[in-house]
């Protein structure tokens, strides 16, 4: 059998599978696809994808199913993913430039993603520690309270209260505020410790310790936390898709805003050009070794971040990854033109 049929035999199954959830017989094969050769070849070759490791028989007179392996042999013989209609371009587009904040640009993009591929979608917020400082204020709530507010060019915004003991005057805030937007404008955030840690000496030393609350609470809210902020969509999808599935996912999910290690499952990309699919056992978690993850990233204003799918391994691959691709692309525009 050659390299082309047997992945021309091996996509057939695989799309009648993930189209019926039932084994696949080769009578099916001959009777949905135009495979242009005899029945008793194509039991013939099915019985070499079997010997492969390809497809399995689940049970006895049961046809077959696609493995592991016979998953990834297909994902990477796929030369093109179909690429989306203009229509479908136009929609996403407007979509996603209808939100009016980072936070319901997030919220839009993982309902979309999983409206396109019927599987969980997660996006990663743009990177902190990169993003470069585009707007500080200082805003005296009243005499004892006031918030600091951080704007990075990706469109993130930061933000933070401080109470205090004492009066604060609005002079000082005015002062304040200008001696750190000289520091720290058009900075990146990983640098803004080291410029305003050591403002406070320019001030009267009865004026220091609220200073140093102020520094403090400026650095500490510019430091990327531990747990990347992270958007999760369309979790009730596997619910739908696959019971069994999802008894094991949905309690993984249900914690996934707490738990940075899941994040990881998007993957480090380099660029928003790289495309990573992780199958079943290629996923480090044991809750995944069952599931699909399809990721990407995206960039914006030169911040590259990521976003993808998590779903059974029986998922319509080729549609999948062109929709993640598509999504990632208009997201890292939007954001980058919006900023």
């Amino acid at each position: 059998m050659t390299d082309e049929r047997k992945f021309a035999v091996l996509q057939a199954i695989i799309n009648d599978y993930v189209a019926t959830e039932e084994p696949v017989g080769s009578r099916a094969l001959v009777e949905r696809h135009n495979l242009k050769v005899s029945p008793a070849t194509i039991r013939n070759d099915m019985a070499a994808l079997e010997d492969e490791g390809l497809i399995v028989q689940p049970h006895t007179s049961a046809g077959r199913i696609p493995t592991e392996q016979g998953y990834r042999y297909f994902v990477d013989r796929l030369n093109e993913v179909r690429p989306l209609s203009p229509a479908e371009q136009a929609a996403i587009s407007k979509f996603l430039s209808g939100a009016v904040d980072l936070d319901d640009v997030m919220q839009r993009t993982v309902r979309l993603l999983a409206q396109m591929t019927g599987q969980v979608a997660l996006v990663k917020y743009p990177s902190l520690s990169k993003s470069i400082l585009r707007h500080f204020d200082l805003v005296l709530l009243n005499e004892k309270r006031l918030m600091i507010m951080l704007v990075a060019n990706t469109g993130r915004l930061e933000q933070a209260v401080l109470e205090t003991q004492d009066e604060i005057s609005s002079e000082l805030i005015d002062e304040v505020r200008n001696k750190i937007k000289n520091k720290i404008s058009d900075k990146k955030f990983s640098e803004i410790r080291s410029l305003i840690v050591e403002l406070s000496q320019e001030f009267d030393l009865s004026k220091r310790p609220l200073i140093d609350s102020i520094l403090d609470l400026v650095i500490d809210t510019a430091i990327e936390p531990e747990e990347r902020r992270i958007a999760v969509g369309g979790a009730s999808n596997l619910v739908r898709l696959d019971p069994e599935f999802s008894k094991t996912l949905l309690p993984v999910l249900d914690q996934i805003e707490e738990n940075v290690v899941l994040l990881r499952l998007l993957g480090e990309l380099s660029s928003a050009e790289n495309l990573k699919v992780s199958i079943g056992s290629e996923n480090m978690l044991e809750n995944f070794k069952t599931a699909s993850v399809i990721s990407s990233g995206y960039v914006s204003k030169e911040v590259v971040s990521q976003l993808g799918i998590v779903g059974p391994t029986r998922m319509d691959y080729p549609n999948t990854i062109s929709s993640v691709s598509a999504v990632a692309r208009y997201l890292g525009k939007i954001l980058s033109n919006g900023s």
